[in-house]
């Protein structure tokens, strides 16, 4: 054993990896809905090998927590940008009220507890479930002027008040956006009708049944049809036949055409389909059931049928699609043929498909159709974003690079040292440089599992370190701190929630869906943002989401640095 502890001690990389993935391990453990979460249980964990006094090298923690400030920067900058520019304002406006109710109800809390500054941003990261502040605020302590020793028992009490307050800030919000907030709305009851409501307005078009939109879990087949039918008593155009679809209020596409011995791929509207030809019809299953009645007896053709279908993720860069609707980009002649199947925003969050779904630069589409149709109409949507498992780490060592230098700069106002910080200054080029990459896809490419390793790797390996830090005085912080620290946590998490709820109901008259999406995006809660998808059954919350996640994230962030300051 004592050999094993020296071992620790002269390589402290071994004791990281091992909280690292101790914690992860401890994060995925259940009981019934409730767990720890990676965050806290690596903490946990990092406090327990911390036990040991294991010394860690100061610049190992800040790297990392600088990889996790740029990697969120980048993923929701292109919303926080699009927001700023008055899309969605009144989601940004809503944002920032949150945030600063957020703020100012933690301060509050703090004063009236008599916390000191280290306290205070522990009770702001935990209870607001903002992990960042603890790195932006030791950030701000360091730059503070005071004894080293006030400097260092500050820093070492941030994590343990966010312990002990970030299980209420993780479970409590999902509890009241989930559960409380329907019932502050009018009832689950209403609420779930309200929403299926509102989803079946924004999927209304003139084509009930259209699968250049459709839900991922909704099947698109093509089948081969003879043709046979009155209809087609004299040659009828590809054009004609799609739009007698249409006028049954259903929608499908010609996908092939064999006449005689000779195949068609792609057919242009113009081209003549004649008795006994051979078609592919493209579309939902009980759309093509009807086919069968004005076209003719379906066949089975292996030869016609044997042709590729890809599924391909396009992201949308050309600015006249900026702000249109999915079903705006359906009319545009260079869609037919291609599906929609999922939506994603630049943060990873799905958003529903809908006709009425605006879409933005930097969200990127799941198109499904031939390659051809699939080249044709990603040429006026934007870039076809391929797997590629190739990080551009120049555009990442740069950006840090630029973002912390400028961060580094520091100015002072009445003798107070004031500055962004560098992990202020890493936050803020990601953000610029992930708004760039949604303008100019071509360079900047962070793939997801690439992303997820800045974000998750990074964070977490801090908060390991964090843990190990302070795990000599983490009982002693306990002691200092109290248990009633636990009740100001839940006070500073419930109050802002409640009273975001009955500002986006009475002052912003967002639906009730979008209401509740709207809350959880502002206090980055995604655990609350499937809370409330559960309860009501609908993904429609998302809408209200990305907007207020991407300003939320930003701000709360920055505001650890402000409460560092005023503090």
């Amino acid at each position: 054993m004592d050999w094993f502890i020296q071992t620790l001690r002269d390589n402290p990389a071994i004791a990281i990896f091992l909280t690292l993935g101790v914690g992860f391990l401890v994060g995925k453990l259940k009981y019934k809905t409730f767990s720890l979460g990676n965050v806290t249980s690596v903490l946990l964990v990092g406090v327990l090998v911390g036990q040991l006094d294991i010394p860690v090298p100061g610049p190992v923690k800040s790297i990392f927590f600088l990889l996790f400030l740029f990697a969120i920067g980048y993923s929701v900058g292109p919303e926080f940008f699009r927001a700023l520019k008055g899309s969605g304002i009144k989601q940004v406006l809503f944002a920032v009220v949150m945030c600063v109710i957020c703020f100012a109800v933690t301060w509050g809390v703090a004063l009236l507890f008599h916390y000191n500054v280290g306290e205070a941003l522990g009770l702001f990261a935990g209870a607001q479930t903002i992990s960042a502040v603890i790195g932006v605020g030791q950030d701000a302590i360091g730059n503070m002027n005071a004894s080293a020793a006030d400097k260092t028992a500050w820093s070492n009490i941030i994590p343990v008040c966010y312990a002990v307050t970030y299980i209420f800030g993780t479970i409590g919000s999902a509890w009241i956006l989930g559960s409380l907030g329907p019932a502050m709305l009018g009832g689950l009851k209403k609420v779930r009708k309200e929403t299926a409501d509102l989803e079946k307005s924004m999927n209304s078009s003139g084509v009930d049944d259209d699968p250049a939109y459709i839900n991922a879990l909704r099947p698109v087949v093509y089948r081969a049809y003879e043709v046979k039918g009155d209809f087609f008593s004299s040659p009828r155009t590809v054009a004609e036949i799609e739009q007698h679809f249409t006028d049954e209020h259903m929608r499908a596409y010609v996908a092939r055409i064999r006449t005689e011995d000779k195949f068609i791929d792609n057919p242009d509207g113009d081209v003549k389909v004649s008795q006994n030809d051979i078609i592919v019809v493209s579309g939902r299953r009980e759309t093509l059931v009807s086919g069968e009645g004005w076209i003719g007896p379906e066949v089975a053709d292996d030869a016609l049928l044997s042709f590729p279908i890809e599924k391909v993720p396009v992201m949308i860069a050309r600015k006249q699609l900026d702000g249109k609707t999915i079903e705006d980009l359906r009319h545009m002649p260079e869609m037919n043929g291609v599906l929609i199947s999922a939506i994603t925003t630049a943060n990873g969050a799905s958003i529903p498909v809908l006709a009425k779904t605006e879409l933005h630069r930097g969200y990127t589409m799941t198109l499904q159709g031939r390659d051809a149709d699939i080249k044709k109409a990603s040429s006026i949507i934007g870039y076809v974003d391929k797997p590629t498992n190739q990080t551009d780490m120049i555009f990442v060592g740069l950006g840090i690079f630029i973002g912390t230098i400028i961060g580094a700069i520091t100015i002072h106002l009445g003798g107070i040292p004031v500055s962004l910080s560098t992990s202020g200054g890493a936050l803020i080029a990601g953000l610029v440089l992930g708004w760039l990459r949604s303008k100019h896809p071509t360079f900047g490419k962070i793939p997801t599992s690439s992303l997820w390793i800045l974000n998750n790797m990074g964070l977490n390996m801090f908060i390991a370190v964090i843990g190990i830090e302070s795990g000599p005085s983490f009982v002693q912080g306990i002691q200092q701190v109290g248990w009633m620290l636990f009740v100001a946590g839940v006070i500073a998490t419930t109050l802002p929630l409640i009273l975001g709820i009955w500002i986006g109901d009475k002052i912003f008259k967002f639906p009730a869906a979008i209401n509740l999406g709207c809350n959880a995006g502002a206090r980055v809660t995604t655990a609350s943002l499937g809370a409330i998808q559960d309860s009501l059954g609908s993904t429609l919350p998302a809408m209200g989401y990305t907007v207020t996640y991407a300003i939320g994230n930003t701000l709360l962030i920055l505001m650890g640095v402000i409460m560092g300051i005023i503090m």
